[in-house]
Order: structure tokens, then C-alpha cells, then sequence
């Protein structure tokens, strides 16, 4: 598939310099003591006044020298591991939202861990996601297990890779003493760690926090699954234009980047980011702007010029139900992200800015995955599909519905939805005129409402339970 570019490949140089120049200059506002220490080990200088961290140029082009190709994400079952750029377009959900629409109610609430357990498994059947992120808070975690009131329903009722972050160094170490338990031990998870990290410790403009700093050192130097996502807001946290904002952003994917070689040569990444443009008439934040896919096309553009994976927050949306709105704001920002090369799509389930994830929000972008899915393998070119013998036998004014070749190529040509209706009015009206909202809440029960097959086994689920008083229930099902 050939990539639509958005920058020239002048346009793609005069970004990586101009970002050179910011690091070498300007560089980061770096909170995190041993960043700092590890900066200064690799050549970079620090001002320990200010605690600002200059990379020069050389440093940069020297580390970015054992950037890899791939990243690879793990679930439970081997069979839904995935790696990108490989397995393109990889669709995720979006994360940690506080809030959920209520699937009885319809009205916005505060999420918990039981609404965490009910969209693990709701993903889990839904062929088109591959990546649980996480996709809400847990409102009723009890103190001092706030993420494992998180990733424990998460785990428990889904086989597919699951990722989200954690605020804390405790928390950290909990979530991966729970993956180890999962594993059957340290050793075997360290062989294959079935928990996908992700932080977001460069906050624009240019400043590296400390704890989620420290979780991004601490997984990097024990080879853990980790990147981090850039989020820049133009005309907030950087400067309103699209190149001055994609040279920011670029910046500190680069700085980001450099830290986790200086710490492990070859540790896998993912250019990804969350850049917006903001609404400047009111300051709002613009996840669903047109401009945000655009900033994500050149993203990942630069992406190529570093041969690494690309993606991140795309196809989000600013309306808060499921409206029209909605469905173009998803649809323009993923599909301009596939053709552009992104690899990696948080895009499923979320609402009003990342504020509220929704069933029947998160049933819709499913099949949308599935679309992307469907144009990134393209048209087929073989003598077959081409298909001149069968033209020349059918001939003018006749039908190709009972032949053997559409028998055969017709569900490998065409994608057929289970939320997009195709009816006629009258078919439609005699079903009783449900929208596409309605039709994805209805399969979403149909799911919740089956046993789900990706539970622990009762004895690992007691052995969770030994380990971690007081845990969460972490049961999934609208039965």
C-alpha cells in the first residue's frame, strides 16, 4: 500500500532539524533525577540550577541510530499477539475516560471496575479490536489499589493484549507482581510479559515529569513493553501553527526516544502522539478536529524517516452522544491516519473528549475498524480476481450472481456490517426505525449477555484473590 504524504521530503528534513535545533538549544525542563543523571552519563549537558537538559545534535543522531522496526503487544493467549507495522492497522480502544454513558439509563456516570470487567469482555468479542486499552477509571477502587481496580477486570475477562499506565511506582510494581501471578511466575513473565505499558512523561511544552518518568526508566531497564505518547496543543502547549507544532512535538518523541536507548540500546517504540489544535475561541480541547488527523498523517510520515512504528490517539471525537458528529469525526481522522502509514489507532468507545466511553460508541467504531481493516488490504491482483475467462464466459447482459466465483470471492471482496443498514425504508420502518446507536447497543447486551470465555480459572482467580485483600469483584455480564 503506497502512503498519501502530507510533507514534502524537504518539509520531513527541515522537521527532524528544526527539532534537533529545539534540543540543543532550548532542550527540556527534565523533574526526574535520574533522567537527569542518565542525560549527563550519555553527553548531554545538564544545568543542575534549572534542572535543564540540552541534547545535542550528535547525541541525537547517534541514538537514533538503534531505533528498531517493530513493537510487538502480548495478550493471554498467544493467538492475539500482535506487532506492528506488520499487522497494520492495529485498533485499540481509547483509555481512561472517568466517565461511562450508562447502558440502561443513558446518562453519564462515574465508571467502575464492574463497567471495566463488562468492556474487557465486550472487546474480546469484538473482532475488530486488537489492544484492550484500558478504557476507563475505576470509581470504586478501595484505597491504595487503584490500578489494580484496573487491570485486574481488564485481565480477567480478556485475551487480548491489555495496556494503560499507572500513576505510581507501588502501583507499578503491583500491576506486574498481578501479570506475574497470571504468568506462573517471574521467570515466565519476563519471557513473555503479557501487560503492554504506556505513559505520557513529556508533558508539552518540554518538560519530563518525574513519576511516569520513573516507570518509563524503570520498564526500559528491565526490558518490559513501554512507550509513551507526545501531546502537544497548538496555541496552548505549542505554538499555533501545524509545522512549529509537529517540530515540538517531534522534539520530544526525539528526547523520549533517546532516554530509552541511553538506558537499553534497541528497546522497541512507538512514535505516538496525541497532537491537537485548539479551539481558540474558547480554549476547548480538539481531539476530534480535522487538524488533528492531519498532525498525525505528518507524524507519521516522520515516523518513516526514523523506520519506526507510528500512531496513537486518532479518531476520537469532541460529541458527547452518537450522532453525526460523532461518526465523520472518527471516520475523517482514522481513515486520513491509514492512508498516511499510522500503525496504531486509539480510537474505540470514547465520547466528549475522552471524558465518557460508551457501548454503543464502542460497538460503532468496531465495525469502522473493520472498514480500516478492509482498505488496508486493498484490491487483490491475480489472473483469478481479475477475472477475464469468467467476463468472456458470462458475456454482455448477463448475471454474475450464481456463479462459482462469487460464490468464492464474496466474502473476501466485501465487508458486511452488522450496524450499517442496508435495508430498504420500508424493511427498516417494519424493524422498528432503530439508528445505528440502537442496533450497537442491541449486539453489545447480545455479547454481555453470553458466558464469557476468557475468565481465569478458579484457581488462579483464588491465588489473585490471596495476594491482593480486598480486591475488586472484577465479574463481567449484563445477564
Amino acid at each position: 500500500m503506497q502512503f498519501t504524504e502530507i510533507l514534502n521530503s524537504e518539509e520531513v528534513r527541515d522537521i527532524h532539524e528544526a527539532s534537533e535545533e529545539i534540543l540543543q538549544t532550548v532542550g527540556l525542563l527534565v523533574r526526574n533525577e535520574k533522567a537527569r543523571s542518565i542525560f549527563k552519563k550519555h553527553g548531554c549537558t545538564v544545568d543542575s540550577q534549572t534542572n535543564r537538559v540540552r541534547i545535542p545534535r550528535t547525541v541525537v543522531e547517534d541514538y537514533r541510530k538503534t531505533f528498531t522496526p517493530t513493537f510487538t503487544f502480548r495478550g493471554r493467549d498467544p493467538q492475539f499477539d500482535r506487532t506492528i507495522p506488520d499487522d497494520r492497522p492495529l485498533v485499540v480502544t481509547g483509555s481512561s475516560a472517568p466517565n461511562i454513558i450508562d447502558s440502561k439509563t443513558s446518562e453519564e456516570r462515574r465508571a467502575t471496575s464492574k463497567d471495566i470487567a463488562d468492556i474487557a469482555f465486550l472487546i474480546n468479542e469484538l473482532e475488530g479490536y486488537d489492544v484492550f486499552s484500558i478504557s476507563t477509571l475505576a470509581d470504586d477502587a478501595p484505597e491504595g489499589q487503584f490500578s489494580l481496580s484496573r487491570f485486574y477486570p481488564s485481565l480477567k475477562n480478556c485475551l487480548k493484549p491489555v495496556r494503560s499506565n499507572t500513576p505510581n511506582m507501588q502501583d507499578l510494581h503491583d500491576v506486574l507482581g498481578l501479570g506475574e501471578l497470571i504468568a506462573g511466575g517471574r521467570d515466565s513473565y519476563r519471557e513473555r510479559p503479557i501487560i503492554n505499558h504506556h505513559y505520557c512523561p513529556v508533558i508539552s511544552p518540554l518538560t519530563m515529569d518525574v513519576e511516569s518518568t520513573e516507570a518509563v526508566i524503570y520498564l526500559t531497564e528491565n526490558r518490559l513493553p513501554v512507550y509513551g505518547t507526545i501531546v502537544p496543543n497548538a496555541g496552548v502547549t505549542a505554538p499555533f501553527t501545524l509545522a512549529g507544532t509537529l517540530a515540538l512535538g517531534n522534539a520530544e518523541f526525539l528526547a523520549l526516544s533517546v532516554l530509552q536507548q541511553m538506558i537499553q540500546p534497541e528497546t522497541p517504540l512507538i512514535y505516538a502522539v496525541l497532537s491537537t489544535v485548539a479551539d481558540m475561541r474558547t480554549g476547548a480541547y480538539t481531539p476530534g478536529a480535522i487538524e488533528t488527523g492531519m498532525l498525525q498523517m505528518a507524524h507519521s510520515q516522520m515516523a518513516r524517516f526514523y523506520n519506526v512504528p507510528s500512531g496513537g490517539y486518532i479518531g476520537l471525537t469532541n460529541a458527547h452522544i452518537n450522532d453525526a458528529q460523532s461518526g465523520y469525526e472518527t471516520g475523517m481522522g482514522t481513515t486520513a491516519a491509514l492512508l498516511a502509514g499510522a500503525d496504531l489507532f486509539n480510537m474505540g468507545g470514547l465520547l466528549g473528549s475522552l471524558m465518557a466511553f460508551d457501548f454503543s460508541k464502542a460497538v460503532i467504531d468496531n465495525e469502522i475498524a473493520l472498514m480500516l481493516k478492509r482498505l488496508a488490504r486493498g484490491v487483490e491482483f491475480t489472473d483469478d480476481t481479475l477475472a477475464l475467462g469468467l467476463i468472456e464466459d458470462i458475456g454482455p447482459g448477463g448475471s454474475f450472481m450464481d456463479s462459482d466465483h462469487t460464490l468464492q470471492y464474496m466474502k473476501k471482496t466485501a465487508l458486511f456490517p452488522k450496524i450499517a443498514t442496508r435495508d430498504m425504508r420500508e424493511t427498516w420502518i417494519s424493524s422498528g426505525r432503530k439508528d445505528a446507536a440502537a442496533r450497537a447497543l442491541e449486539l453489545a447486551e447480545s455479547i454481555l449477555s453470553k458466558d464469557n470465555p476468557a475468565v481465569f480459572s478458579e484457581e488462579l482467580d483464588r491465588k489473585i484473590r490471596a495476594r491482593f485483600k480486598g480486591l475488586v469483584a472484577g465479574d463481567a455480564g449484563w445477564k
